[in-house]
């Protein structure tokens, strides 16, 4: 095939809605900025505002594509979890409502969506199409052992500890549990791209046309030029101003809709979690169908671990200038949901191989999570 009729890869094409999209929302942002738009104004917002969140990982991916494996999924996983940071900071600092256990039901919805959402669906997609989704227990093993860690340290032991009433830290329990979190993440990260990078890489399936390790010799787009890169970058910065901005406009809406249904406030963690969590599901499944199952596996831990190990920080340093406790420990249900998860993960990651039922069991799982939350 000639190189004039060789189909070009996505982000050659920079007049596209991934490009137009950041700069448009930044002038939306721009003319709804203190303002209380009504009705059919937040709607249109709100599309803008998934816009923007879809053109940002977007370009994180153009970036992650051009760095390569493992430091890819790192990109998206962090890209994703600064928007997701942004907007938990925002509607507790804009709202007028009871924000206590925001931080909280939003990170428990990034884990659940995470471990038994993005890795179920995954698993059945990568198991259908090629027999058994194969993947590398060793680095994937190290990555659920981190997150189990950082859920416990941030999620499981405000509920136990007895120097604050309820379910929260003290100044100096937050504290600590904000540096372990980092530290833990700091760790992992250089584990996964320095120390034990091998670890990280889609498994070789041995079968011709199916191997992942020659990228050039797959059928699969050639990484993007470095001023592309750059390009997409700069877009990116551009996308998360604007879903942060837009996020604080939006932030009373997004409370009232939920309260409109009936559902608990808590859904509201949920909403967000599965906002900023679409398009890194997107590149998981698409990854699963190449079988590159252990793309999918990083994005999804390392997602996980980011929304703790990034979020529990910036929530500490938040909190020194927001008013009102700041609920951090899980109630009996989530508890139980969360052990049930880690006992499932553990037996899915290590024979290093899954058929589709183990992506159903997770999927079950999360589908448990989202009707308990609405129905608790």
């Amino acid at each position: 095939m000639s190189a004039r009729t060789t189909s070009r890869p996505p982000w050659t094409a920079l007049a596209t809605w991934t490009t137009w999209m950041p700069l448009a929302s930044l002038v939306v942002l721009a003319a709804s900025w203190g303002r209380h738009p009504g009705h059919v104004v937040n709607a249109l917002i709100a599309i803008f505002l998934i816009g923007a969140v879809l053109a940002a990982v977007h370009h994180a991916e153009v970036v992650a594509h051009r760095v390569g494996e493992p430091y890819g999924s790192l990109v998206l996983a962090v890209a994703v979890t600064v928007i997701e940071v942004a907007l938990i900071v925002t509607l507790m600092v804009t709202s007028d409502k009871d924000t206590a256990t925001l931080a909280r039901d939003t990170v428990f919805a990034a884990v659940m969506i995470t471990l038994n959402g993005i890795v179920g669906l995954a698993l059945v997609v990568g198991a259908l199409r090629h027999h058994l989704a194969v993947f590398n227990a060793e680095g994937s093993g190290s990555s659920l052992a981190t997150v189990v860690t950082l859920a416990g340290l941030t999620l499981v032991l405000p509920t136990f500890t007895t120097s604050a009433e309820g379910p929260e830290f003290t100044g100096a329990q937050l504290t600590f549990a904000a540096l372990a979190s980092a530290a833990l993440y700091g760790m992992f990260v250089f584990t996964q791209t320095v120390r034990h990078r091998d670890f990280f890489l889609p498994v070789p399936t041995g079968v011709p046309g199916r191997d992942p390790v020659d990228e050039d010799g797959d059928g699969h787009a050639d990484p993007p030029s470095t001023r592309t890169a750059l390009i997409s970058l700069g877009l990116l910065v551009v996308a998360l101003i604007a879903v942060v901005g837009l996020a604080k406009v939006e932030s009373p809406a997004i409370e009232d809709a939920v309260a409109a249904v009936g559902f608990p406030g808590g859904f509201v963690g949920v909403v967000i979690a599965l906002l900023v969590l679409l398009p890194e599901s997107i590149a998981a499944v698409r990854a699963a169908a190449r079988d590159k199952v252990q793309i999918s596996l990083n994005l999804a831990y390392g997602s996980a671990m980011a929304s703790i190990g990034l979020t529990i920080p910036a929530i500490a340093i938040a909190s020194i200038w927001l008013d009102g406790p700041l609920v951090l420990g899980l109630d009996g249900t989530q508890t139980v949901l969360l052990a049930m998860s880690v006992i499932v993960s553990v037996l899915t990651v290590v024979p290093g191989r899954s058929k589709p039922l183990n992506g159903g069991v997770h999927l079950v799982l999360l589908a448990a999570y989202v009707f308990l939350s609405i129905k608790p």
